[in-house]
């Protein structure tokens, strides 16, 4: 492993810095949240224009810049720092490998330059599952997610004009403002049924309702999404089971939110340690005190850890491990950023001396990012056992007893 980034790969990361410093400071966030789209629909065609962030995973010959996970992380950690409200997960880690790996020829050649481009974005719906699950980075190995028996879920029908969807997904992140959905949906018999891929476009809106939920962090926005009698298109040109192929995502999609949870923390320290250094208290700085600077050197190491824990993910994902290696690393390099970004956020509101928590404060954006995230693509205690469980740390040797191998 090559733990030097390369010139293109500084700079990526250098641009993009620069400009979220810009144009996406904690009043342009605030704003754009609030937005009907959830994040600054201009400042995502400009960085997809100047910067190519919305190709970054799609080919050159499809308009995108065709880099791998290692720059997908880079860029996430950025946006992470800036809490930039983006369809960068949804659309780029997500949406497009998907299309890209499965779709026919003709999926490809419409969507991907679209997608690179920016002037369209998409969601990835699950119902039954959640995403750590889909992905293959938490749950027993080999075990499919639910996908919704005769009710539940949602369906897939064949009919002689295509296939039609019905039913409801939770939790899907952009999902209000996406202009392409992919569904992930039951089809066949209670007993032998299996999950399909689907594509619902702009085209095929009609009978889908959204609804843009209230959550915890504003900054990644969530929608409930309904599919009444849809008409969809199957994503490949054949009947694939869709938690193989998502699973083949567990590495890649880890890396990039390791990286965006590292970016949180090191913004929220980096707050920190400029408070400390103005706020006084018994006439001195309280980053003078020895318990605070202790403190804050405890949390510098864990970021640091966290990032190199990120990077080596990206590596992975890049083909420095096989797809069930790298989705192992990255389940534990995702534990480890998860837990520094809460360890270090809940500090930081600790020594802002409570005052970081109000609504006012800044520095509560980042507490929520990283309690949601937590939540969201946790937890971490489950994200370890699936690492401990691939790496074949634990034997059953019966019903009753397992062992340390």
């Amino acid at each position: 492993m090559d733990a030097a980034f390369s010139e293109e790969q500084a700079g990526i990361r250098a641009a993009l810095r620069e400009l979220l410093l810009k144009h996406c400071g904690v009043a342009e966030v605030r704003a754009a949240v609030l937005t009907p789209a959830g994040h600054d629909e201009g400042l995502w065609r400009q960085l997809a224009e100047r910067l190519g962030l919305a190709g970054l995973a799609v080919e050159q010959r499809y308009g995108g810049v065709g880099c791998g996970p290692t720059e997908l992380a880079l860029a996430g950690e950025e946006t992470g720092r800036a809490l930039l409200p983006s369809p960068l997960l949804a659309t780029t880690a997500l949406a497009t490998p998907l299309i890209d790996s499965l779709g026919t020829t003709e999926q490809r050649a419409e969507l991907l330059p679209r997608l690179a481009s920016g002037e369209l974005t998409a969601a990835l719906a699950l119902p039954g599952a959640p995403l750590p699950v889909a992905l293959g980075l938490v749950g027993p190995e080999g075990a499919a997610p639910p996908v919704g028996g005769r009710a539940g879920g949602v369906q897939a029908r064949r009919t002689p004009d295509g296939w039609r969807l019905y039913g409801e997904a939770g939790q899907v992140l952009d999902g209000h403002s996406a202009g392409l959905l992919i569904v992930a949906a039951h089809t066949g018999g209670y007993v032998d049924g299996r999950a399909l891929l689907f594509l619902v476009g702009p085209a095929e809106a009609r009978g889908v309702v959204r609804a843009r939920l209230t959550v915890m962090d504003e900054t990644r926005p969530q929608a409930r999404v309904q599919l009444r009698d849809v008409r969809a298109e199957l994503l490949g040109a054949r009947e694939r089971d869709a938690w193989g192929v998502l699973a083949a995502l567990g590495g890649p999609v880890a890396a990039v939110l390791a990286a965006e949870a590292v970016g949180v923390a090191d913004a929220a320290l980096e707050r920190t340690v400029g408070y400390a250094r103005v706020r006084e208290q018994f006439g001195r700085p309280i980053g003078s005190f020895q318990a605070v600077k202790h403190r804050l050197a405890d949390l510098h190491v864990a970021v640091q850890g966290a990032r190199s824990a990120a990077y080596y993910a990206a590596w992975a994902a890049g083909g420095g491990q096989p797809p069930s290696g790298a989705a192992a690393v990255g389940g534990l390099a995702l534990a480890q950023a998860l837990e520094t970004a809460w360890t270090v956020t809940g500090e930081a509101i600790q020594l802002h001396g409570g005052i970081g928590v109000t609504w006012e404060h800044d520095v509560q954006l980042y507490f929520k990012r990283a309690a949601s995230d937590a939540l969201l693509f946790g937890p971490v205690h489950r994200l370890r056992a699936r690492a401990a469980e691939a790496a074949g740390l634990f034997a059953v040797t019966d019903e009753r007893e397992a062992v340390v191998l």
